[in-house]
C-alpha cells in the first residue's frame, strides 16, 4: 500500500494506487439501462470535486501562519537556553568553591594519616629488628650447645624475618645481621655434617652409632639449611650403609655372579628391615629414605652386574641369564609394589611409557599365563610372573644391564626354533598326514598352534627383557622360521603331481568309458591339501595378529622395523598352491573324458538318448572330489569358492577346446552335444553345493564364470547345428551368436561341419567380409547376441532338446 492509505485508511476506489478509469465507468454502468442514471452520477461527482477544492483551499490558508509561528518559537528555544547554560556556569563555580574547601579542611587529616602509617612501620620494623637480633644471638648460642631442636624452630623464624630486610641491605647493621645469620647457617651445615660424620663413619673400624634425639632434630635443621646440606647427609647415610654390600658382593667372590642373584635382593630386604627398625624415626618422613636406600641399591647392582657380566660374558647361559632377569625383575615388581618411585624424579632411570590398550585377540589372557614356560626353562628355573605393569616406575632399574647380553637368549630362541622345526617335520614323517575327518571340515596341523603357541611365548618374556633392538632381533627370528614353517611343513609336504594327460592309453580311455578310473590324489591326500590350506590361512591370519602385537609391544621409534608382509605373501603363495592343486587334480581326473568325448564318431550318432558316458564319467570325479573338499574347507569357505572359480576357469576352456576337435558332427550329434553341454553346465552350476544336504546359492561371481562359458559353447553347438546355405545368412547368424571376429574360430566351426575346403574358403571370405569394421560393433553384437533369440528354424529343435532334459531330470 501506498503510504498515504497506510496513515489514512481509504475504501474508496478513487484513492488505490492502481486505479483504472476504464473499470471504475464499467462499475458504475455494467449495463446499457444504467447509463439512464448518468446524469446522477455525473453531478455526484462534481460534488465531490466541489468538495474536495474546499478542503484543499482550507489547509493551503491554514498553512499561512505556520512559518511566522516556527521562528517564534525557535527564538524563544534560544533564551530557554542561554538562561540553562548561565545556571550550569553558576552551578560549576559553587562546586569549585566547595571543593576547595574541603581541600583545606583534610589537609591536616592527610598528614596526620600519613604520620601514623609512618609510625607504624616503623614500631613493625623495630620489632622485626630487635627478633632478629635475639634470634641471631640464640641461634648462635644454641648452635654451640648443639640445641639442634630449638635450632630448627628459631632458624625458620630468623629467615623469615630476615626476608623483611632485604630492601635494607645497604644499611651497615641489617647487612652485618645477615651476614652472621649467613655465618650461622653454614656453621650449622658444618656441624651437622660433621656429627653425621662421627656417628656414622665411612671409614676406618668403628662401628656405626645408633640413631639419637640429637641427629634427628638436625635433620629437621638441614631441611631448612641450603639443599645441598640435605643431599650430603642423605649420600654420606647411604654410602656407609651400603658399604657392607659391596664388600660382601665384590667382583671377585662367588655370591657374586649370577646364579647367587637371590642374595643380592636378601640383602637389601633385611637391611631395609633393619633400618626402619633403627633408623626409620630418625629421619624425617618426606626424605623416603628407605626408597631412596633401595634406589641407590638398584643403581649399584646395576653398574656391578655390568661390569661382571663383562668380565665374565662367556659364561653366561640362557639359562643363568633368564633366572637373572626372573629374579630381578619379580623384585623390581616388588619395589614398585612398596614404593612410589616419587625419588627417581632426578634418577636416570625414565619411566617406561605406557602401551596403548589393545583389543587384539592374539594375546588374549596375555597376563593370567604364569605357568607359560619357553622349552629351555625346567624345574629348577622359577615360572616368571605375570608381565610388568605398565606404571611400573622401577622397571628396568636393575635389568636394564642384562639388554647387552640378550643376544644369547636371542641365539637360544633361534636354536630352538630350529630345533622345533625339525621335530615338526619328523612328527609328520612319522604320523604321517592327518586322519579324513569330514564332519568335522579341514583340520589345522596342530604343529602350526605350537608354533605360534611358543611364538608367544617367547614375545611376552623378551617384552619383559626389553622393548629396543632385541625386540626387532626376536622378529628378525621368527620372520626366519614362519618361512622355514611355510616351506618344510606346508609346501613341503603338498602331494607331488605326476605326468599329466600326456600318459593316456587306450586302455584308461576304455576304462574311462566305464567309470573304473579315479582321480590322482587319493582321499588322504585331498584332505592332507586341505589340511594344509586349512593350516596355512590360520598362518596368514595370525601373522598379521602377531605383526600388530609385535607393534605394540616395541618401542614406538622401532615400530617402522617390524614388517612380516613377505611372511604373510608365502603363506598366500601356499594357499594359493594348495587350490591349484585341488584344481589340477579335478582337471587331470576329467582330461580322459573329454578326450574319450573328441575320439567318439560324432557324424554317426543316429538318435539323441541320455547323456553321454564322458559326462557321467564328468560327473562321478566331481561328485568323488568336490564334496569332500568343501567338507575339509568348512572352515574356510573364501578358499573353496576360489577353488570352484579357478576350476570354471580352468574346466570351460578346455571342454570348449575339446568341443572343437569333435569332427566332423552330424546334426544329430550336435543335438547330443548339446544336451551333454546342457547337462554339464547345470552339474557345473550346482557344483558348490553338490551332494551337500544343506543347498545353498551359488556365489554371483562364480555363476557368472560358468553362465558365460557354458553359454559360449552352446552358441558353438547352435551354429553348427544351423544349415550353411545360404552362406549369408549362416556367417550372419554365427556373428550374432559368437561374436567372434577370429577367423580360427570360424574355421574350427567349419570343420565341425564337415565342409570340404572349398566351400570353407568361399565361406572364409564371406566371412571376412561380413565382419563389423569397428571394434565397438564387434562389442555391441557380442551384447546383443546373448540377448537374441534362436531363430525360427532352430526354436523347435531346441523345445525338444529342453524337454527331453526335463523328462531325463
Amino acid at each position: 500500500f501506498p503510504p498515504s492509505l497506510q496513515v489514512f485508511p481509504s475504501q474508496d476506489p478513487l484513492d488505490r494506487a492502481d486505479f483504472n478509469a476504464v473499470e471504475y465507468i464499467n462499475t458504475l454502468f455494467p449495463t446499457e439501462q444504467s447509463l439512464a442514471n448518468i446524469d446522477e452520477v455525473v453531478n455526484k461527482i462534481r460534488l465531490k470535486i466541489r468538495r474536495l477544492d474546499d478542503n484543499i483551499r482550507t489547509v493551503v490558508r491554514g498553512q499561512t501562519n505556520v512559518g511566522q509561528d516556527g521562528r517564534q518559537a525557535l527564538e524563544e528555544a534560544q533564551k530557554a537556553i542561554q538562561q540553562l547554560f548561565g545556571k550550569i556556569k553558576d552551578i560549576k563555580d559553587k562546586a569549585e568553591k566547595s571543593e576547595q574547601m574541603v581541600k583545606e579542611i583534610t589537609r591536616d587529616i592527610k598528614q596526620l594519616d600519613h604520620a601514623k602509617r609512618h609510625l607504624t612501620t616503623s614500631i613493625t620494623t623495630l620489632n622485626h629488628l630487635h627478633m632478629l637480633a635475639g634470634g641471631v644471638d640464640s641461634l648462635e648460642a644454641m648452635t654451640r650447645r648443639r640445641q639442634y631442636g630449638e635450632v630448627a624452630n628459631l632458624l625458620q623464624g630468623v629467615v623469615n624475618v630476615l626476608e623483611h630486610f632485604n630492601k635494607y641491605m645497604g644499611i651497615p647493621q641489617i647487612r652485618q645481621l645477615s651476614e652472621r645469620v649467613k655465618a650461622a647457617q653454614n656453621e650449622l651445615g658444618q656441624q651437622i655434617l660433621a656429627d653425621f660424620e662421627e656417628a656414622f663413619p665411612s671409614q676406618g673400624t668403628k662401628r656405626p652409632g645408633g640413631p639419637s634425639n640429637v641427629l634427628r632434630d638436625a635433620c629437621l635443621v638441614a631441611n631448612v639449611l641450603d639443599p645441598r646440606i640435605k643431599q650430603e647427609i642423605i649420600k654420606k647415610f647411604i654410602k656407609q650403609h651400603l658399604s657392607e654390600y659391596l664388600v660382601l658382593f665384590q667382583e671377585n667372590q662367588d655370591v657374586a655372579w649370577l646364579d647367587k642373584i637371590d642374595r643380592r635382593y636378601a640383602w637389601i630386604k633385611r637391611q631395609l628391615v633393619d633400618y626402619e627398625e633403627k633408623y626409620g624415626r630418625m629421619f624425617p618422613q618426606e626424605w623416603c629414605m628407605t626408597e631412596r636406600i633401595a634406589v641407590e641399591f638398584c643403581h649399584v647392582t646395576r653398574t656391578e652386574l655390568a661390569k661382571i657380566m663383562r668380565t665374565r660374558a662367556k659364561e653366561i647361559e640362557v639359562k643363568l641369564l633368564l633366572f637373572a632377569i626372573q629374579r630381578t625383575t619379580n623384585f623390581e615388581g616388588l619395589l614398585a609394589k612398596r614404593f612410589s618411585g616419587c625419588t627417581l624424579a632426578d634418577g636416570t632411570v625414565k619411566k617406561p611409557e605406557v602401551p596403548p590398550p589393545s583389543t587384539n585377540p592374539f594375546l588374549e589372557d596375555e597376563t593370567g599365563t604364569e605357568s607359560d614356560e619357553i622349552v629351555i626353562e625346567k624345574s629348577d628355573v622359577d615360572k616368571p610372573k605375570k608381565p610388568k605393569a605398565p606404571d611400573n616406575p622401577f622397571h628396568g632399574i636393575v635389568s636394564k644391564c642384562f639388554e647387552p647380553h640378550l643376544y644369547v637368549y636371542i641365539e637360544s630362541q633361534d636354536k630352538n626354533l630350529s630345533e622345533l622345526i625339525d621335530r615338526f617335520v619328523a612328527d609328520f614323517k612319522a604320523q604321517g598326514p592327518p586322519k579324513p575327518n569330514v564332519d568335522e571340515g579341514g583340520a589345522v596341523l596342530p604343529s602350526c598352534a605350537d608354533l605360534f603357541v611358543y611364538y608367544k611365548k617367547c614375545m611376552v618374556q623378551c617384552s619383559q627383557l626389553s622393548t629396543g633392538e632385541p625386540m626387532i632381533a626376536l622378529t628378525t627370528i621368527f620372520q626366519k622360521y614362519l618361512r622355514e614353517y611355510a616351506w618344510k611343513i606346508l609346501s613341503g609336504n603338498l602331494p607331488k603331481t605326476t605326468s599329466s594327460s600326456g600318459g593316456l592309453t587306450i586302455t584308461s580311455l576304455l576304462k574311462e568309458k566305464e567309470g573304473s578310473e579315479v582321480a590322482k590324489f587319493t582321499l588322504e591326500e585331498l584332505c592332507l591339501i586341505c589340511s594344509i590350506l586349512s593350516t596355512a590361512e590360520y598362518c596368514l591370519a595370525t601373522t598379521q595378529q602377531l605383526e600388530e602385537k609385535l607393534k605394540e609391544k616395541v618401542d614406538a621409534s622401532l615400530v617402522e622395523r617390524i614388517n612380516l608382509t613377505g611372511e604373510m605373501d608365502t603363506f598366500s603363495i601356499v594357499i594359493s598352491n594348495s587350490i591349484q592343486l585341488l584344481v589340477q587334480d579335478l582337471d587331470a581326473a576329467c582330461d580322459p573324458a573329454l578326450t574319450a568325448m573328441s575320439k567318439m564318431q560324432w557324424q554317426n550318432v543316429e538318435h539323441v538318448g541320455d547323456q553321454s558316458p564322458y559326462v557321467t564319467s564328468v560327473i562321478l570325479h566331481i561328485k568323488q572330489n568336490v564334496p569332500i573338499i568343501r567338507d575339509n574347507l568348512a572352515s574356510t569357505r573364501k578358499y573353496f569358492t576360489q577353488f570352484c572359480i579357478k576350476f570354471a576357469n580352468s574346466f570351460i576352456p578346455k571342454f570348449i577346446n575339446h568341443l572343437f576337435k569333435c569332427k566332423p558332427i552330424s546334426m544329430v550329434g550336435a543335438e547330443q552335444l548339446l544336451l551333454d553341454t546342457h547337462s554339464l553346465k547345470m552339474v557345473l552350476l550346482d557344483l558348490p553345493s553338490i551332494g551337500s544336504q544343506v543347498v545353498r546359492k551359488a556365489p554371483a561371481s562364480y555363476t557368472k564364470i560358468v553362465v558365460k562359458g557354458m553359454t559360449r559353447a552352446e552358441m558353438i553347438l547352435k551354429v553348427v547345428m544351423a544349415p550353411h546355405e545360404p552362406p549369408v545368412v549362416f556367417v550372419d547368424n554365427y556373428i550374432k551368436l559368437l561374436a567372434d571376429c577370429s577367423t580360427d574360430t570360424f574355421q574350427k566351426i567349419l570343420d565341425m561341419k564337415g565342409l570340404k575346403r572349398s566351400e570353407q574358403s568361399s565361406m572364409l571370405d564371406l566371412f571376412r567380409q561380413r565382419l563389423p569394421a569397428p571394434p565397438s560393433g564387434v562389442e555391441n553384437a557380442g551384447s546383443l547376441s546373448l540377448n537374441t533369440p534362436t531363430p525360427e528354424q532352430e526354436s523347435s529343435r531346441i523345445r525338444k532338446l529342453e524337454k527331453l532334459i526335463k523328462k531325463r531330470l
